[in-house]
């Protein structure tokens, strides 16, 4: 069956949600960003868009191209309950919808549904007409067969407007855009095609995957997909969002310290992987969030391919995350460890059939993780800790 995806997006949506908090912020330029000179911007409104100001851009120099805008703390927490609200305006049509917890963007799939709610393009209607009455929010949205074309198609109206992709039209409506307009491609991409003379997709899209991996490696034949519109990923069920365990741990005070980070780091995963083997399921993925001192955050993910819930694995795991996402010099106040994508533990090898060393290790890991359980279990969560999680 032909797919029907939605991309709702709430275009500036920190900024959104803070002019529904405070009229006077209608109609003029606004900044969301931590106060400090070097901190860095956390959202803007479109009028300082067109001033220059861009996300993550250092707040002193956002401010001396637009110093007439509004700055304003952000409020991650506010932003959560706009999204909640979002999601509750979108459950009816499809139990097929998703999105992240404060960037205004929600993926609804809609294959099958005709019949029940009539053609996608009118729920898609009925959604930002809703959410306008009921929210003060008016969500542009795309309509396309995949995620990836459905978010483009919300960029090239932005900051107003719709714009729905006919199957099969998916190459001709890429090729005149400018290359910025693709997901996935960072300043680096963009600079390395800009040196062969490509900005436009359907320049690039002459390329052939072998040219591509020349240039770019491995992720040559990810950009070839990309460059064609290609994307099969499906829009997760609502629900999934429930089935993931979610641990966080705030510092005393904030703390750049790398041993301190790291014992953090351990009890997060010790904790994800008490209660994976308390629901009887591993993780396929683990997502960390550092939380800097100056309001921004970074997250990284890592994934195992069958799953996990060993302490050590999801540590492994943790810490590759910490190396990718902790790139500034910014102090770290809080810390958050996701784990999702949840399955049944796979069936296990009987433990003298394990060879080699990193599969005898992991068995003796495993041993132990079920020792402590045990102990754990008769006495309590305190009674044994590991020596690396100790300190805190």
């Amino acid at each position: 069956m032909e797919r029907s995806i939605v991309h709702l997006n709430v275009a500036d949506f920190a900024v959104a949600v803070e002019r529904q908090e405070q009229a006077g912020l209608h109609d003029r330029p606004v900044i969301v960003a931590p106060p400090g000179g070097r901190s860095l911007v956390y959202d803007m409104s479109e009028e300082a868009y067109r001033a220059g100001v861009r996300k993550g851009m250092i707040l002193e120099r956002a401010r001396k191209l637009c110093r007439e805008a509004r700055l304003l703390p952000p409020r991650p927490q506010l932003y959560e309950r706009a999204m909640s609200e979002m999601f509750r305006l979108a459950l009816p049509y499809s139990p097929l919808v998703e999105g992240d917890e404060h960037s205004g963007h929600i993926f609804l799939d809609l294959t099958g549904t005709g019949r029940l709610w009539g053609p996608a393009r009118d729920v898609a209607w009925r959604i930002r007409r809703e959410a306008k009455a009921r929210l003060g929010l008016q969500p542009i949205w795309g309509l396309a067969v995949n995620k990836l074309v459905a978010k483009i198609a919300t960029r090239v109206v932005k900051p107003d407007g719709e714009h729905v992709v006919p199957s099969g039209a998916e190459e001709a409506f890429l090729r005149p855009l400018p290359l910025h307009l693709l997901p996935g491609l960072e300043r680096e991409d963009l600079l390395t095609l800009a040196s062969f003379h490509l900005r436009r997709v359907g320049q690039a899209a002459l390329w052939t995957p072998e040219q591509l991996e020349v240039v770019f490696a491995r992720r040559g034949d990810h950009f070839h997909r990309l460059l064609r519109g290609v994307d099969n990923s499906p829009v997760m069920a609502a629900g999934s969002g429930s089935q993931r365990v979610v641990v966080e741990r705030q510092f005393a005070g904030d703390t750049n310290d790398v041993a301190q980070v790291d014992r953090a780091i351990f009890l997060l995963a010790e904790g994800v992987g008490r209660r994976l083997r308390g629901m009887g399921r591993v993780a396929r993925r683990i997502s960390l969030t550092l939380h800097y001192s100056d309001g921004m955050r970074t997250t990284r993910q890592r994934g195992h391919a069958q799953g996990t819930a060993n302490d050590f694995l999801l540590f492994d795991m943790a810490r590759q995350a910490l190396a990718a996402a902790w790139t500034r010099r910014v102090r770290l106040s809080h810390l958050r460890l996701v784990s999702d994508r949840l399955a049944f533990p796979p069936a296990q090898m009987d433990l003298p059939l394990l060879s080699g060393p990193s599969q005898a290790r992991q068995a003796r890991q495993e041993s132990l993780v079920q020792a402590l359980d045990r102990i754990r279990g008769r006495h309590g969560s305190e009674m044994i800790r590991l020596g690396r999680a100790l300190g805190q």
